[in-house]
């Protein structure tokens, strides 16, 4: 359960962008959660998508460590949502935006990703009833 495979990345150019038009959005700072109940067309609970803006952070570098961080975060507290969809028979399309201007350390990022998780399986019950 502590892997992150092909089958849970979102990838689809119009899956994304269906999810940035369409999709329900809250702010943890440093991180923009967007969700939407999607039928994705994978066997996975939810697919995921990481964006980190080249805006906040010119270097590569530091984008891919940030990125990185946030995907082992997510990696160790996804059976919070998977939990969830699993007993609700349902399917989840969400990104995580990073939207701070400085990198955070990764304990508190793991802090933060938990948080986001456990709100969203409260929005996500509070929107599908």
């Amino acid at each position: 359960m502590l892997t992150f495979k092909k089958k849970e990345r979102l990838c689809h150019f119009n899956s994304i962008d269906k999810l940035f038009a369409e999709g329900h959005s809250f702010f943890i700072f440093p991180l923009k959660i967007v969700w939407m109940d999607f039928e994705t067309g994978s066997d996975s609970p939810a697919q995921l998508l990481i964006s980190v803006p080249k805006r906040n952070f010119k270097h590569a570098v530091d984008r891919n460590l940030i990125k990185r961080q946030i995907r082992e975060a997510y990696r160790h507290q996804k059976s919070i949502l998977y939990d969830y969809l699993e007993t609700k028979g349902r399917k989840c399309a969400l990104a995580i935006v990073f939207t701070g201007k400085n990198k955070v350390p990764y304990a508190q990022l793991e802090g933060i990703i938990n948080l986001s998780l456990q709100r969203l399986t409260r929005e996500y019950e509070a929107f599908t009833g």
